[in-house]
């Protein structure tokens, strides 16, 4: 008779399932680098026909001005910017803060390239990203307030026709909307016109039909917040 052979036993191992971790947020200066390289790009690229001078793109990115200067250098290697000369507009500041008394007198000014091949594709990836960053607006607006509904036009669909960008209905401090606006224009590198509305006023305009608040919402958009259908 042949002997039982031993039972093997065998262990299963259970794998314990890794709990989900949030996700970060999105930075693309990750990306390309350098957050002043992104701002600049940022400011570029979503008014290609404008020139700007170096004092101007500092204010209006809040930069150190020897990295805009290191960083305008990068983007003109790469073909992405050109520099260009223009007359002093009467009034304007130099570089050192002196006026110019001259009107003739020239300085120059950094311009898109819209002759840079991958023009196209940069500008989409820039507002895109713009939208990305949406997460810091939505939680600090709920931590400082209640939002009831907040969604993207405008310009973040890149559809300048519509006249805001950012709809906000809820409680807001004034003091607290304006904050997280402005450091939100500072992440992206370009101006928001947005419109706030307490939850009453919003829901009146919206059964009175108002003109401007049904234009908005006719209109392409980013719903981020949407309690108010949710409530429907």
């Amino acid at each position: 008779m042949l002997k039982d052979e031993p039972i093997e036993e065998k262990k299963v191992e259970v794998e314990q399932e890794t709990p989900p971790q949030e996700q970060a947020d999105f930075k693309i200066e990750q990306l390309f680098g350098s957050k002043t390289r992104v701002s600049l790009l940022a400011l570029f690229l979503d008014d290609p026909e404008r020139a700007f001078y170096v004092r101007e793109l500092t204010r209006r990115i809040d930069a150190q001005l020897n990295s805009v200067r290191r960083e305008l250098q990068n983007l003109i290697q790469m073909g992405i910017i050109s520099e260009v000369e223009g007359s002093i507009i009467k009034g304007e500041a130099d570089e050192k803060g002196e006026k110019k008394k001259s009107k003739s007198a020239k300085k120059k000014y950094y311009q898109a390239n819209p002759s840079f091949i991958f023009f196209d594709e940069l500008r989409g990836i820039m507002k895109k990203s713009s939208v990305l960053l949406h997460k810091s607006v939505v939680r600090e607006l709920a931590k400082k307030g209640d939002v009831d509904l907040l969604f993207m036009t405008g310009k973040f669909v890149d559809d300048e026709t519509i006249p805001s960008d950012l709809l906000i209905v809820g409680n807001v401090a004034a003091e607290v909307l304006e904050k997280t606006v402005q450091d939100f224009e500072q992440k992206i590198g370009w101006e928001i016109n947005y419109t706030y509305m307490p939850r009453e006023e919003f829901l009146y305009r919206r059964e009175v039909k108002d003109r401007f608040l049904s234009s908005l919402m006719s209109k392409e958009k980013i719903v981020l917040i949407d309690k108010i259908r949710e409530e429907l």
